[in-house]
């Protein structure tokens, strides 16, 4: 994507507030200048971009096609109407919902819709990989809910199936989720399904992360099997920021009502129209190529810190994102100290717990890395062993002033080379 953005878009808030455009700009050219790693984000097409910030923005629109609470929705009916079709083809699910604001109101909406509260939910523990949103104590997951959390084999660091059915067996949980926000490794979705079966559970799986990746075929889908599949339309999907539930038929009807009018108001009809652009542009061809860039761009990433002596948990990745481990290069080195080092140097990453992580959550051992956006620029594999020498570099220098210096300045002309817009 080497379009290149079109700053007099910006003239109106120029003229009116120069203030808030001096920050737009500078925004622009932070993203611009820096090598975007955190596995959640990417950049969006034009397209996208232009959707997101249309006259969709000024309607109300509470309701469904067809069955709005408010005249003048004529236009609102058709994008949502495109939205739904698209995402349908797309995933081949029964049922589609693209209103929810976020992946965790869409966890909610099936939260709502699933269970009582008290009930029993098993999902992936936080410090394993899970996401705040499928039972982290102060979050709404936990507190209405029991959690009972499942972890990765302590050997392999990935999920012990066998494991994970005793759990389920012992607890005879409600909801059971899969997915994750820090997990490098396929999962067996149909596995799930039938633990679920099995203990007369409905399994929920949240593909946030990997959605790009399913949608291409290029990772299992749980929509034949699972009762509920949650996602974000950002991240691998490569759409506005903003969630979507799927569903089996016989729950169409009550997901519909657990988001309108169960948790929210009206939609986002500026955000719907931009999902309604991102899932036209996942249908192309050109869509799966580039998601087989971002796996193949994870590998030569992953294999490139290994070769530098970095251990990466499990031993490798087969989607877009990696967790390092620091102990073994860098032992006195937190994932604090090496997410705040990299920024220095434009390298933008994120500290993670890693499994069985003796640091602190606001310390860590570890950094989770992705490819998305970095794939979204066009760069490639060669690419990759220049960035993994660099985050070497700075971190083995312990974030040495004129090390980082010296790597910021080959970043900038990486960058250079790959703009964004």
């Amino acid at each position: 994507m080497t379009t290149t953005l079109n700053k007099t878009e910006t003239s109106a808030i120029a003229t009116q507030d120069p203030d808030i455009a001096r920050i737009m700009e500078a925004e622009l050219e932070r993203q611009q200048n820096t090598l975007e790693l955190i596995a959640s984000e990417n950049h969006v097409s034009p397209a996208v971009l232009e959707a997101a910030g249309s006259v969709f923005t000024n309607k109300y629109a509470e309701g469904y096609p067809g069955k709005r609470y408010y005249g003048g929705c004529v236009n609102m009916d058709a994008i949502e109407s495109l939205a739904r079709e698209r995402a349908t083809q797309l995933f081949g699910c029964d049922h589609v919902n693209v209103q929810a604001h976020s992946g965790s109101q869409a966890n909610a909406a099936v939260y709502l819709a699933a269970l009582k509260p008290g009930d029993t939910i098993l999902s992936l523990d936080l410090a394993h990989g899970g996401h705040l949103s499928h039972g982290l104590k102060v979050n709404m997951s936990g507190l209405l809910y029991n959690i009972v959390s499942y972890g990765v084999d302590p050997k392999t660091e990935e999920f012990n199936y066998a494991e994970i059915r005793k759990l389920a067996q012992e607890h005879k949980p409600q909801l059971i989720i899969s997915g994750a926000s820090a997990y490098s490794r396929q999962i067996e979705f149909d596995r799930f399904s039938e633990i679920a079966e099995e203990v007369g559970a409905q399994h929920m799986a949240d593909i946030a992360h990997i959605a790009g990746l399913v949608a291409t075929g290029l990772h299992p889908t749980p929509t034949p099997t699972a009762s509920f599949v949650t996602t974000t339309t950002h991240k691998t999907l490569r759409g506005p920021r903003g969630g979507m539930i799927m569903c089996k038929e016989e729950w169409a009807r009550k997901i519909d009502s657990r988001i309108f009018p169960g948790s929210q108001g009206g939609p986002l009809m500026h955000a719907i129209l931009a999902k309604a652009v991102a899932f036209g542009e996942a249908l192309k061809p050109e869509f799966k190529t580039y998601q087989a860039k971002i796996i193949e761009n994870a590998r030569a990433l992953a294999e490139a810190l290994t070769s530098a002596g970095n251990r990466i948990v499990s031993g490798g990745t087969d989607n877009h994102l990696m967790l390092v481990d620091l102990r073994p290069n860098y032992p006195d080195v937190t994932g604090k100290d090496a997410e705040a080092w990299l920024e220095q140097a434009n390298i933008i990453s994120n500290k993670n717990m890693i499994p069985f992580d003796e640091r602190k959550p606001t310390e860590t051992s570890g950094l989770r890395l992705g490819t998305p956006a970095l794939t979204t620029r066009g760069l490639g594999t060669g690419e990759m062993s220049n960035i993994a020498k660099w985050i070497d570099e700075v971190l083995r220098s312990q974030g040495n002033i004129g090390e980082i210096e010296r790597v910021r300045s080959e970043v900038a002309e990486m960058c250079q080379q790959f703009p964004i817009y």
